[in-house]
């Protein structure tokens, strides 16, 4: 029988719930430090490599977006192999070709140290060609999002931002996000945990399938 190599996908070795681990690195914007974030939003991501076309224009959209964030207190960190000179030619190209300016650091990972501890590339990978993972850390340094998306698919800001804002709005009601959720559409409430309640609903879907009120809010 033909024997397969066991290989770990992206996004593996951590989960929802983790705390995100503590890495310093060299940067476009200097030496980082992830808990130096500690006490606002961090959204962390991997792109495949520099100069190549979906990452471009992932990051124009997202430099062009980078004040929405902001309102958000949430900053923006990305990664790749490539070398800090090439992330700065990069970022060279991209602002003379759109005239726009990334300012969030691009973190140099050419050793895969970090990607590796964050599952980004599989253990036995020798580069991040298929990686375009999303990490969304909350305030207190814990996981609280991901997503992976493969090399020749760019991800949706408006999908990045949506997240952040459905995040912080379960956090702060104690609600839930129901699909397709957007700021100012009502939330949903946590079911019930005893029986009386549950028995007790007017209607049969009413225990676990309601929305929140204004008196919920307050």
């Amino acid at each position: 029988m033909e024997q397969h190599e066991t290989r770990n996908a992206p996004c593996a070795g951590l989960r929802i719930g983790d705390e995100a681990p503590d890495f310093s690195a060299r940067s476009t914007a200097g030496k980082v430090q992830l808990s130096d974030y500690r006490g606002k939003w961090l959204i962390l991501f991997s792109h495949p490599a520099d100069f190549t076309p979906v990452c471009t224009t992932e990051f124009v959209a997202l430099a062009r977006e980078a004040d929405e964030f902001e309102k958000r207190n949430c900053e923006l960190m990305a990664l790749s192999v490539d070398s800090l000179f090439s992330h700065f030619a990069w970022l060279r190209m991209i602002r003379d070709r759109f005239d726009l300016e990334v300012r969030f650091p691009i973190i140099e990972d050419p050793t895969l140290v970090i990607g590796t501890a964050y599952g980004m590339v599989a253990p036995k990978d020798n580069d991040s060609a298929t990686v375009r993972t999303t990490f969304f850390i909350d305030p207190d340094g814990i996981i609280r999002a991901m997503t992976c998306y493969p090399a020749n698919v760019g991800r949706s800001t408006p999908e990045m931002l949506r997240m952040l804002d459905a995040l912080m709005a379960v956090d702060e009601e104690a609600a839930l996000a129901p699909a397709n959720w957007h700021p100012g559409d009502p939330m949903l409430r946590q079911p019930p945990a005893n029986l009386d309640d549950v028995f007790s609903a007017k209607g049969e879907t009413d225990w676990f399938l309601a929305e929140t009120s204004t008196e919920d809010r307050k």
